[in-house]
């Protein structure tokens, strides 16, 4: 597994808007904007909830990329490819709110439906490029 260094760390981490591309079942890319957070273990995480099309899309096939760029400038970015090794539940409901305070400055993710049912989405990053400027 790929491991972040603390410029990417600081990109991935910092409350900056990701685009997530997944694989539909006829081979061609989907790219969505997401939240993305790094789990401890040097996972990226990206939390959805069940029924949406990445998540679908993860589970049949687990290869991913991703892109992020910095708020404060273009020519900080980092871009990454990986595998999704594990989606879950597991703490799920949890961690969309802590990404609505980093996100959008509120305690709890205000989109949340009832009966929702939220989803992480662990990814082993693979191969990790980066714009640090």
């Amino acid at each position: 597994m790929a491991t972040l260094s603390d410029d990417e760390r600081a990109i991935v981490t910092g409350g900056n808007l990701a685009h997530f591309t997944t694989l539909q079942r006829d081979g061609m890319p989907q790219t969505t904007p997401v939240w993305i957070d790094l789990h401890p273990d040097g996972h990226i995480l990206v939390n959805t909830a069940e029924g949406r099309a990445k998540l679908k899309h993860v589970r049949r096939d687990p290869r991913v990329a991703i892109s992020v760029s910095s708020r404060e400038s273009d020519f900080r970015a980092v871009w990454l490819r990986g595998r999704v090794v594990e989606t879950t539940h597991d703490g799920a409901e949890d961690h969309i709110h802590a990404m609505a305070k980093r996100y959008l400055g509120q305690d709890r993710y205000p989109f949340l439906q009832p009966g929702e049912q939220r989803v992480l989405i662990h990814i082993a990053p693979e191969k990790i490029e980066s714009m640090i400027m």
